[in-house]
């Protein structure tokens, strides 16, 4: 079995690729450095991450996929499914070395895979897009807290700063404890001590405006006013809204969340 270590960022599997076929040494797995090796390794080939390698690689597929496509490879590398890493490796060198695109080509259970990944992980950043909702803190900053299935939040940061251009605001990916914050001129990594800042996802009260304190009780207030028991189906409720993302909607924060 040949086995290649690299340091489990996206440019580093691109390396990977890179890597297999200057040496025309192919892996049938991938692991992340310091991660325990099989037993039966015959070939330990350590990639060295080198930003223009990764360009290379990129560029390269650039020329034989569609823009659609090239995203559904992000995509699935976020999913950070167990495996992702060499689901794309191994559909990285079919699109290499066919003559034809392959991305239609659902009979190969690879293509399929990588379709089917990057379906949900779609999903799951436009649930994030149409859920959010901000919470306004002491200092005029808009925050919102998400917790995702898929690591979605950098596909998302495009979205809410054109939106919100002209506001500073932060989302942060409560699952994965890191977020983003936009100061009106540039969006930036941070990381948060969510024992500090939160309690069930949501702003402790003492870092809230005023003002954004007294909207979600009057519109928790207002939901319940126009939600009649007798008519209210949960089941449909449940297919529009996901219950994981009712955490984030001031009308749903009194329902049982699980």
């Amino acid at each position: 079995m040949n086995v290649f270590c690299y340091d489990a960022t996206y440019d580093g599997l691109l390396c990977a690729v890179f890597d297999a076929y200057r040496l025309k040494l192919y892996p049938q797995a991938l692991h992340g450095e310091g991660a325990i090796l099989p037993m039966f390794a015959e070939v330990v080939h350590t990639v060295v991450t080198d930003g223009e390698k990764a360009q290379r690689v990129w560029r390269a597929l650039e020329k034989k996929l569609s823009r659609q496509a090239l995203n559904h490879i992000m995509y699935v590398w976020l999913s950070e499914e167990p495996g992702a890493d060499m689901l794309i490796f191994r559909y990285i060198r079919k699109v290499v070395d066919s003559p034809r695109s392959i991305e239609t080509h659902f009979a190969d259970d690879d293509v399929t895979q990588m379709f089917k990944t990057a379906r949900k992980v779609s999903k799951d950043q436009m649930f994030i897009k149409q859920f959010v909702r901000f919470q306004k803190t002491r200092d005029g900053i808009y925050f919102a807290a998400v917790f995702p299935q898929y690591n979605v939040l950098p596909l998302a940061i495009a979205h809410f700063r054109d939106r919100f251009a002209d506001q500073q605001w932060a989302i942060y990916d409560g699952n994965r404890g890191y977020g983003f914050y936009y100061n009106l001129h540039s969006v930036e990594e941070i990381v948060l001590d969510q024992e500090e800042t939160m309690t069930n996802g949501r702003l402790n009260a003492d870092l809230l405006a005023q003002d954004d304190a007294r909207f979600e009780a009057l519109w928790r207030s207002y939901f319940k006013a126009l939600s009649i028991k007798e008519r209210t189906n949960l089941r449909q409720q449940r297919q529009f809204m996901p219950k994981r993302f009712w955490r984030y909607l001031p009308e749903m924060r009194d329902k049982a969340i699980v």
